[in-house]
């Protein structure tokens, strides 16, 4: 009776253990059991669906996002016109309707003063110096500034570096021939023109090549070798210039929306900010590793002929465009304060760049 006692006693007690253990990580494996949150997002952008180098970029936020999260949060990326019109990216994001917008910040110059700062300044700051002012300079915190009225959060979401100057139907020799000229330029870029004595239009990518090719437009600024080439420009003008001296090192924008951001884990807000860096990164190299190719096919097949801007035509361009940015600057108070920030910055990586980078390409050209 004692054994069969003590034998019981021990069972009980063991149990009991059991029991307790059970009770402390049982709710632990349950909260792990359940399945976690999901998020379905929209993505719309202001690039024809799929383009190259703008569209693929979005497209590649997008997967990023989607791997990278584990499919806890769906991004479906919307083109041009499929969801919202490509100029009305912004407010699409803003309201909440799509959580996510890939753009050009130049484009919304009329909502946010200040915008045009935050993409391509002419004769400014290249696709590196840019990055550098966006993340060690002071710019990102600045464009969170400028965007928190609409309750959204930019991002750099891809950089095309250093573009081309245009196609032309005529040569430029000298500032007196893009006086009356019709060109697509948008931007502070479009400001310069203007004040050269040319009419600056402002069209999304996918109306580029019919009003090129109607005579709607004379010239046209697009981005490169490798999308010029993909839209066909070469077949609506004859001449190719260079150097892009309206855009040194263009930022591409994805917005989030705020609300939205807000309602991730933590986890997840890490997710998202940090697929749009890498996204960023990615665009550059490949428009750097395309746009030669693409430019020796336009040369070699389709007989374009690539001319340079004359010196004087670009010092000129130069001297008005120092006149427009201080102008534009002095609009309001936060672009005052933007452009002071992106001034000094350039003033100090100008220094390194050309003790670095430009005496290297200097040296290698020897």
């Amino acid at each position: 009776m004692k054994r069969r006692e003590f034998i019981g006693a021990v069972a009980g007690a063991t149990a009991a253990t059991a029991m307790t253990a059970y009770s402390n990580e049982a709710p632990q494996q349950q909260a792990a059991m359940q399945p976690q949150q999901t998020f379905k997002w929209k993505m719309v952008t202001t690039w024809p669906k799929n383009f190259p180098g703008l569209g693929t970029g979005a497209n590649n936020i997008a997967k990023l996002i989607t791997e990278m999260s584990g499919g806890r949060i769906d991004v479906k990326v919307y083109g041009a016109g499929e969801l919202v019109g490509a100029f009305e990216v912004f407010d699409a994001v803003s309201r909440g309707n799509a959580q996510l917008g890939h753009a050009g910040a130049y484009y919304w110059k009329g909502k946010i003063p200040s915008a045009a700062f935050f993409s391509a300044v002419p004769f400014g700051l290249t696709a590196q110096e840019m990055n550098a002012w966006m993340y060690y300079g002071g710019g990102l915190e600045l464009w969170e500034e400028a965007y928190k009225p609409f309750g959204l959060i930019p991002n750099p979401g891809g950089n095309s570096g250093t573009q081309m100057g245009g196609w032309f139907n005529k040569e430029i020799n000298s500032i007196d021939d893009l006086k009356g000229l019709k060109m697509r330029i948008p931007g502070l870029g479009g400001e310069v023109l203007k004040r050269a004595g040319g009419i600056p239009v402002t069209l999304p990518g996918g109306e580029i090549f019919p009003s090129l090719q109607s005579g709607a437009l004379d010239a046209t600024e697009w981005v490169g070798p490798y999308n010029d080439l993909a839209f066909g420009l070469y077949k609506a003008a004859k001449y190719y210039y260079t150097p892009g001296w309206h855009e040194p090192g263009t930022t591409m924008e994805c917005m989030i929306n705020e609300k939205a951001f807000n309602e991730l884990p933590a986890d997840l807000q890490s997710i998202v900010r940090n697929a749009i860096k890498v996204a960023n990164a990615d665009m550059l190299s490949e428009y750097t590793a395309r746009n030669q190719q693409a430019l020796q096919t336009l040369i070699n097949e389709h007989k374009v002929e690539l001319k340079h801007f004359p010196d004087s035509v670009l010092k000129q361009l130069k001297d008005i465009a120092i006149q427009v940015v201080e102008e534009e600057a002095a609009k309001d108070p936060l672009s005052t304060k933007v452009w002071a920030s992106q001034k000094a910055f350039k003033e100090q990586v100008m220094q390194w760049t050309g003790n670095s980078e430009q005496a290297f390409l200097k040296a290698r050209s020897l």
